[in-house]
């Protein structure tokens, strides 16, 4: 029987580790080979995914836009800073907490809040904080210090954001005791009340506009107190001016020429 000889006894063989290593080398072959062979590379996704990546960092060429091809156009979202607008809603959002914790250290129940709107934002200030029943006198002093921080605000804001404040009420009958003849009367002058404490403390007057809703604009049911103390209330809105109105104008019906028949 042959006698096997040793690596080291072999000049002629090779060593043990570069076998181990040439074996290794085509299981790796064959293994990339089967990858290759079961997979289908879509080159067309593979350039949209690339084309998407260049227009999200928008640092390689493509800058942010990415368009790979016309069945599939991807844009990048560019990224938008926090407006103008956001901080000036912090700014007010802060000053209503502090107010509704005095309110609180007070006893008082009543809280004011700040709600987004499609043109901006509102201050809902409940009746009860500003005026007494039936009245459109304002005599809370914290009512009057919160409108007095509410005008600061409003010196801060751009010159394009205007104010309208807005009264509401209940759907009860005022009592023969009050000086207004009906609830659109007592919720105009709640509204020109506010206007007219914002203009003590520096608004300019053509900021500014009142309009009183009566109680045709309810937060919610009349049938229960608790209802009806939320309708009671005085809203500041916040909002931009909109020049889409004098477009409009222009085109109105009185503007087209006449039809000859």
């Amino acid at each position: 029987m042959a006698k096997k000889k040793n690596t080291a006894e072999c000049p002629s063989c090779p060593p043990r580790w570069i076998v181990q290593f040439g074996d290794m080398m085509s299981l790796l072959l064959v293994f990339f080979i089967l990858l290759l062979s079961m997979s289908s590379i879509d080159a067309k996704k593979v350039n949209e995914a690339i084309g998407s990546l260049i227009g999200a960092l928008s640092v390689l060429e493509g800058g942010t836009q990415s368009e790979v091809s016309k069945e599939r156009m991807q844009l990048a979202t560019p990224i938008v800073p926090q407006s103008e607008t956001d901080e000036i809603v912090n700014r007010v959002t802060v000053t209503i907490s502090e107010f509704n914790e005095i309110i609180r250290r007070q006893g008082g129940q009543e809280t004011i809040q700040v709600q987004e709107a499609i043109e901006g934002f509102v201050i809902e200030l409940p009746a009860s904080l500003l005026f007494r029943e039936g009245s459109a006198q304002i005599v809370n002093s914290d009512a009057i210090l919160l409108l007095r921080r509410v005008a600061m605000l409003v010196d801060t804001m751009p010159k394009d954001l205007n104010i309208v404040v807005r009264g509401h009420t209940d759907n009860l009958e005022l009592s023969s005791s009050v000086d207004f003849r009906d609830v659109w009367s007592l919720s105009a002058a709640r509204s020109v009340a506010v206007v007219k404490e914002l203009i003590n403390n520096g608004v300019k007057p053509e900021r500014l506009s009142a309009a009183g809703y009566g109680s045709f604009q309810p937060l919610a049911t009349n049938v229960t107190e608790q209802g009806r103390a939320r309708n009671r209330r005085v809203e500041i809105h916040f909002q931009g001016e909109d020049n889409s109105d004098a477009s409009e104008a222009s085109k109105s019906i009185l503007d087209q020429p006449a039809i000859n028949r």
